[in-house]
């Protein structure tokens, strides 16, 4: 139960079906010391129940999951969740792909072979800007 009106933390849900990326975008994130990482999943299922769940400040979301894509997470939660911050990543960062996740309500789409950086950028600046 949260209390104060300022922000000293940002929490953050991570959902990405590989395990190697997963590891380095918990290690980029776990170098934010504002950041708590509260959750992790590899499928669109666990990833609606844990987001819902835990109400993270941001989601950092695959767009393509083992079983089902973080476009149908996106489509399920933020109608119901429009406050959480959406971080779409992507190995295939077409303008189809990127309408069609800010169209569902995604902040930022990520190619994830070239931006991996901006993850840790946009999420340290979450920890300043949120309200």
């Amino acid at each position: 139960m949260e209390t104060t009106s300022t922000h000293d933390h940002t929490s953050v849900f991570l959902v990405e079906d590989s395990a190697a990326i997963r590891e380095r975008l918990a290690g980029l994130l776990g170098e934010i010391a504002s950041v708590e990482l509260v959750g992790e999943a590899e499928t669109a299922i666990d990833a609606i129940d844990g987001i819902l769940r835990t109400r993270p400040d941001s989601v950092v979301l695959d767009i393509r999951l083992a079983q089902g894509s973080g476009i149908d997470v996106l489509r399920r939660v933020h109608p119901q969740a429009p406050e959480i911050v959406f971080i779409m990543l992507t190995n295939f960062a077409n303008p189809q792909y990127r309408k069609i996740c800010m169209d569902a309500g995604a902040s930022y789409f990520i190619d994830k072979s070239t931006e991996m950086a901006r993850v840790k950028q946009i999420v340290s600046g979450l920890g300043v800007a949120h309200h």
